[in-house]
């Protein structure tokens, strides 16, 4: 199979799992749905094909992943909303689910995918436990 080809199923792949997750929290009309988290796993993804097959074999592959989940972070604070005088949170779900995408994305990527479809379904059984377990 060509070099290319596998790249674009791993990225083909991240999109497929971040848009389960993202399925959910659009059913769940959270602010982060379906096209936030199919965006976040794609572009994590994209980052960790072209780490492994761009820089060569003398590139560092692990200070990319560090960057995309540093930087993921950013974009899942801004989930987090204070009200009330900070007494009031929400949004640590939400901030949650784009953090385990942008590992799911990392983890396609690398062409691990049983560590990530693994990952999206325990996100996924996460997300769906009935409210008075949570």
């Amino acid at each position: 199979m060509p070099v290319e080809l596998q790249m674009v199923i791993r990225i083909l792949a991240a999109a497929g799992m971040g848009a389960a997750i993202g399925y959910e929290r659009e059913k769940s009309h959270k602010p982060a749905g379906l096209r936030t988290h199919i965006l976040i796993a794609v572009g994590a993804a994209l980052f960790t094909v072209a780490s492994v097959y761009g820089f060569g074999p003398t590139g560092d592959i692990s200070r990319v992943a560090a960057g995309v989940v540093a930087g993921i972070g950013f974009i899942g604070a801004g989930a987090i909303i204070h009200r009330g005088g900070g007494d009031i949170v929400e949004g640590l779900t939400t901030a949650a689910t784009i953090w385990a995408v942008a590992a799911v994305g990392l983890a396609a990527g690398a062409g691990l995918y049983p560590v990530a479809g693994a990952t999206t379904g325990i996100t996924l059984a996460i997300l769906l436990l009935p409210r008075h377990i949570r």
